[in-house]
């Protein structure tokens, strides 16, 4: 390649230093393979470890014991030998040469004078594990563009890296583990919430209940979820179970909330600030741009990447690993990003088939454990199709200001997806490329053309991922190098 950026070379290049990137970057390194780690965060621990190494907090106990747990993990990665980029963003991954070839953009965000210049690198490796995690499912409500409404991964994002918490007038909405999770950890710090607004359906437990006893392995799941549901009712908040029709109000930022409650009652409530959430999805971006096959998981609602059980995908000398590949959790992560590095070190012929299999055994009893609750949990709190299907006057794309009505009018002329959706409404094409709206237009063109999600497909991603300036674009590449997309050239 003809540029002026900065070049490293490595066996193994691992997208995110969460716990399976983390986990991958130790038992790479043990196999004797060198791993470049590059990962957006100022330091390693994804988004569940976020600063649990140098934490912000007076007392770091108040987010709990598996945030704590997390030091450990760090403290053996940054003991590993790889080499952690902070503040990097991976916005083009490419074949050239057998080859690998990334750009990045190292943030100067946060630089003391004498480090690492910030600009372009470019990493050639080997192997790539995409390790990028989950990110919020959206929820296109009435008044979710509104100043003063954001997610609670997003709130719990700011007290993780800043200390900060909401104010007590805040109400958390939505369903899903994380809701009580960040409800409990508000408790634990002295802080309290106006009240929670439950949308898991009154009769979701039917569904549940074929996969309670399979879920029995992985009981301290369901026990720690119990004892968070249990103090936030202790401590007197109010809750709000089985809504639904919920919309958000205000006259240039929210200012209240409207729903009907489990019985059928309308409700409101006074409130600046509304915390929302409807579970997670895997981050599929990135390896979409590598060409990864993907599938639609219709118990969990989202899409997520095809691989095997140690992470491998559909594309030779890439693997995907934690939550970015299927959701499971912090511990279910660090098994996958053990048992893909086991494999990848077997791909590069550092390991052996037996060896690998030998060293797998354990990571893959944990897997499963770690495993057996998912199916209760989708089960229980993937939103029904009523609440992933905003109506019409709803906005779905953000970025463009598209709202779901145009989806539809458009859908119903005979659109046949996402990309050719693009052409029409500019839906997709903003700066996020999609992430707020992607899963949203694609059941929204089912819905119309009654077509199952799968069929009709998700956008077509390219580079740049994230967004970065013409000038780091220009310093990285020649108009004239050659990429092929999925494949590597004969």
């Amino acid at each position: 390649m003809t540029h002026d950026a900065m070049q490293l070379k490595c066996d193994l290049l691992i997208v995110g230093a969460g716990p399976a990137g983390m986990s991958a970057a130790i038992e790479a390194r043990a196999a004797g393979l060198e791993v470049v780690v590059a990962d957006e965060g100022e330091a390693p621990g994804g988004q569940i470890y976020r600063n649990a190494a140098h934490s912000p907090l007076a007392d770091a106990h108040v987010l709990g014991n598996d945030y704590l747990a997390g030091r450990a993990l760090i403290g053996r990665f940054a003991a590993s030998g790889a080499k952690h980029l902070a503040r990097c963003v991976v916005w083009q991954i490419a074949f050239e040469n057998r080859q690998l070839i990334a750009m990045l953009t190292r943030s100067l965000h946060g630089e003391q004078r004498g480090e690492q210049r910030g600009g372009t690198l470019e990493v050639a490796a080997r192997a790539v594990l995409v390790a990028t995690g989950a990110q919020e499912r959206p929820w296109p409500v009435p008044g979710w563009t509104l100043p003063g409404v954001m997610g609670i991964g997003a709130a719990q994002t700011l007290l993780k890296s800043t200390g900060l918490a909401p104010s007590n007038d805040a109400v958390l909405a939505g369903c899903g583990p994380l809701l009580w999770l960040f409800a409990s950890q508000l408790l634990n710090a002295g802080r309290r919430v106006r009240a929670i607004v439950d949308t898991t359906p009154r009769d979701a437990w039917r569904a549940a209940l074929p996969h309670a006893l399979p879920a029995i392995a992985g009981a301290d799941y369901l026990l720690k979820g119990a004892r968070m549901m249990r103090a936030v009712k202790r401590a007197g908040i109010a809750i709000h179970r089985g809504a639904s029709a919920f919309s958000i109000e205000g006259e240039g930022r929210a200012q209240r909330i409207r729903f009907v409650d489990g019985h059928g009652a309308p409700q409101s409530i006074d409130t600046p600030l509304v915390l929302l959430h409807q579970g997670v999805i895997p981050s599929t971006q990135l390896p979409r741009s590598l060409g990864c096959e993907h599938e639609w998981d219709a118990s969990s609602a989202c899409w997520r990447a095809c691989t095997d059980v140690r992470g491998r995908s559909s594309i030779d000398r890439v693997w995907i690993a934690g939550d970015g590949a299927s959701i499971g959790g912090a511990k279910a992560a660090a098994h996958a990003g053990t048992l893909a590095a086991l494999d990848i070190a077997r791909e590069l012929g550092v390991l052996d088939a037996p060896s690998r299999d030998a060293r797998s055994r354990p990571a893959l009893r944990a897997l499963k454990r770690h495993l057996a609750v998912r199916p209760l949990l989708d089960a229980l709190y993937t939103p029904p199709a009523a609440l992933r299907r905003p109506a019409d006057d709803v906005t779905v794309c953000r970025c463009e200001e598209v709202n779901a009505g145009e989806i539809r009018r458009i859908a119903a002329l005979g659109c046949q997806g996402p990309n050719q959706m693009k052409a029409f409404s500019r839906c997709g094409m903003g700066p996020c490329q999609g992430r707020w709206c992607g899963t949203t237009v694609s059941e929204l063109i089912a819905q119309v053309q009654d077509r199952a999600v799968g069929d009709v497909g998700y956008y077509r991603i390219r580079a740049p991922i994230k967004p970065v300036t013409v000038d780091e674009i220009a310093e990285s590449i020649a108009l004239d190098d050659d990429f092929t997309r999925g494949e590597f050239p004969s």
